[in-house]
């Protein structure tokens, strides 16, 4: 049986912060989904391995019985072999996790350790056999035992979803196709987006994740979101800022503009004699909706960005020679 280096399946340490085992899974999670990558036998297998991985490591409870683990598991998948259907001879148990104070588990000290599941998974898993022997194929501890009359919660099961700025703007739905490992059954659901959704952010879908065990409940469905960058705004926080051209003789004499806005309509804004390029005007409330507050808005940024007239004609030229005459001379530096 191979060992399964998790940490190493993630790319992380083994002092990651759980900040830094989340963020490294879902930036493999979303490259290597197979909606991105359909028909990649390769990218397929290592999308369950890093699912796999992080089901361990994004647990403490199931991270702390790796790690303690350790270089010890082939002398412990060893003993469960050769000690019949229990947890391992008491001896066997006792060699493998004696600590330095000298403290020697039992038998029954092993099951709470491991987190020794009473009940059987009812059907084939998707985790590999390393994962099972340590902790079954529900998770919760090593395999072998009757069926249980409570269960096994199902999985959270993720799903990466890409939208336009518009539609965070807006909120959306999505189809979502889901496949169930153990049928290999396919269902599609429909999905809302909320609004007001950042980049990064995770939508949870309550009973939507994988089947559960016996009596149990079914996982949630955990959509990670990805926003399309946008060719006119920027996102910054809840604003949202956006850079609009003025002529030149507008920015000098002052006058209104048209600013564009995420619902596709554009606003008047009055902009003051010798404006500058670069001032920043502040639209309120028309900026993005704050998530699970859509009547609060964040506020739209006009940067201004003056424009010459292009192509200089001869009167234009004309005019900025005057102009260039009446401004004060500079002395040298």
């Amino acid at each position: 049986m191979e060992y399964k280096d998790y940490y190493k399946v993630l790319g992380v340490a083994r002092t990651a912060t759980e900040k830094e085992i989340r963020s490294a899974y879902r930036k493999l999670a979303r490259d290597l989904h197979p909606d991105r990558r359909p028909g990649d036998k390769e990218a397929e297998q290592r999308f369950k391995e890093i699912n796999e991985a992080y089901e361990v490591l994004s647990d403490r409870e199931k991270r702390a019985r790796y790690d303690q683990l350790g270089a010890n598991w082939q002398q412990f998948s060893t003993s469960r072999r050769t000690g019949g259907t229990g947890a391992g001879r008491a001896g066997d148990v006792g060699d493998l996790f004696r600590g330095d104070g000298g403290t020697t588990f039992t038998v029954g000290d092993l099951g709470d350790l491991l987190g020794r599941s009473r009940g059987g998974s009812g059907g084939p898993s998707t985790f590999s056999d390393f994962f099972e022997t340590f902790f079954g194929r529900g998770g919760g501890g090593p395999s072998g035992g009757g069926a249980s009359s409570i269960g096994q919660r199902g999985m959270d099961v993720e799903q990466a979803v890409e939208i336009s700025l518009e539609e965070a703007f807006t909120g959306a739905t999505r189809v979502v196709q889901l496949t169930d490992e153990r049928s290999q059954r396919a269902r599609r659901i429909e999905v809302k987006i909320p609004q007001g959704v950042a980049d990064g952010a995770r939508v949870r879908i309550a009973g939507q994740g994988g089947p559960g065990l016996g009596k149990a409940q079914p996982g949630d469905l955990m959509l990670l979101i990805s926003v399309r960058p946008h060719p006119v705004f920027a996102r910054e926080g809840d604003d949202l800022r956006v850079t609009v051209p003025v002529p030149v003789t507008v920015a000098a004499l002052g006058g209104e503009i048209e600013v564009p806005t995420p619902r596709g309509n554009r606003l008047a804004l009055k902009i003051p004699p010798e404006t500058q390029s670069g001032r920043v005007f502040r639209l309120r409330r028309q900026g993005m909706p704050r998530i699970n507050r859509p009547d609060e808005r964040g506020d739209l940024l006009a940067e201004i960005a003056v424009h010459l007239p292009t192509p200089l004609t001869e009167r234009h030229r004309a005019l900025f020679t005057e102009m260039a005459q009446l401004e004060p001379s500079r002395a040298a530096v």
